[in-house]
């Protein structure tokens, strides 16, 4: 389980760093129609290194505060790495 703080609308989607027990991701598409959580999905996705299947969003799809799931084997701590 990964909680996010997601800022969506910014100039691109990368990770910002801790936010509380959170990790702060700013995400570069609008809060609208769900295309913030499907960026996030796919940006968690990629980072980590896993099918976007494998990353589903648990709680917060109308909030800033999120938490995921990831459905298959990884290391959380990949999102803080620069790539």
């Amino acid at each position: 389980m990964i909680s996010i703080h997601a800022q969506p609308g910014a100039r691109r989607t990368e990770v910002a760093g801790p936010h509380g027990d959170s990790l702060k991701i700013r995400v570069a598409a609008p809060a609208l129609e769900d295309r913030a959580n499907d960026a996030l999905v796919e940006f968690i996705a990629k980072k980590l290194g896993v099918a976007r299947r494998d990353v589903a969003l648990l709680s917060g799809a109308k909030s800033r505060e999120k938490r995921f799931e990831i459905r298959a084997t990884c290391d959380p701590a990949t999102l803080l790495q620069n790539t």
